[in-house]
């Protein structure tokens, strides 16, 4: 164990001396006037597009993935039945769909999974 520790922190350490010296090696470089442009990067990221009209007013909002249960009961637009401490939703024709009483009621069962909750087994 204390033999490959050693190696482990022998390899750091030549890591980075190898890495100051390179470092260093560079600046000499570019101190001396040689040319140097930096390297790109492996994956560039994608550039961001400027925005053309800033006077444009923000697209409306879409309707909402959940709202707050009216009476204990969800309403007609948003079927499905979420609880919040467990983590699970409940769909119509579930087999506790019934008994549920919800946290949330959500437009669809994929607004429910993508907001981080699971469907329920039965």
């Amino acid at each position: 164990m204390r033999k490959g520790t050693k190696r482990i922190l022998g390899l750091g350490l030549l890591a980075s001396m190898s890495y100051a010296a390179w470092r260093a090696w560079e600046k000499t470089r570019v101190d001396t006037g040689l040319e140097w442009q930096p390297r790109p990067l492996p994956c560039p990221p994608e550039p961001v597009p400027a925005a053309t009209d800033r006077t444009a007013t923000p697209a409306p909002a879409a309707a909402t993935p959940w709202v707050d249960p009216e009476g204990g009961e969800c309403p007609a637009t948003h079927p499905v039945k979420a609880k919040l401490a467990s983590g699970i939703f409940h769909q119509p024709g579930g087999a506790n769909y019934a008994r549920t009483q919800p946290d949330r009621c959500y437009l669809s069962a994929d607004s429910a999974v993508a907001d981080g909750l699971r469907p329920a087994k039965r």
